[in-house]
């Protein structure tokens, strides 16, 4: 983004209970289609698709481990979208080694995965998660997201 444009986010404070990641993830949608629509920032149907999951899985990651409110905020930087939950544990999250036989708990992976760039940061209370999204798949072809080492 420019230095004088304007910051486009928005942030869901969900208490905790009920319908959390599905209210996440529509609010997530509802963001990147108001984005296009008001703000003329061009949105790939991956980079809806990936944002929502994204949202999903660190929403659920932040409802099942921590007790409490999660706050989730969605930003434009650049030509990327920040996907940015924060809960109440301050234990930091770390991917498990790759076990094919292992059910479920595969979500930091996921979003590991598909995600251009992936943060965890201590705050005084409990941490702050942000995955980068590509906005537009890359021009030369290639899927957006990280590049295979």
């Amino acid at each position: 983004m420019l230095p004088d444009a304007p910051v486009i986010q928005d942030t869901i404070a969900l208490d905790g209970e009920g319908y959390v990641i599905a209210e996440a993830r529509h609010r997530a949608a509802e963001f990147l289609a108001r984005v296009q629509s008001e703000h003329g920032v061009p949105v790939s149907a991956r980079a809806m698709d990936l944002t929502q999951l994204v949202v999903s899985e660190l929403v659920t990651n932040a409802h099942k481990y921590a007790p409490g409110p999660v706050l989730v905020e969605l930003r434009i930087a650049g030509d990327g979208v920040e996907v940015v939950v924060w809960d109440s544990d301050p234990v930091l999250p770390v991917a498990r080694a790759a076990d094919a036989g292992r059910v479920g708990q595969h979500g930091l992976e996921i979003v590991m995965a598909v995600a251009q760039g992936f943060e965890v940061q201590r705050e005084p209370v409990g941490k702050r998660i942000t995955a980068r999204i590509a906005l537009l798949d890359d021009p030369g072809g290639d899927i957006a997201g990280r590049n295979p080492v």
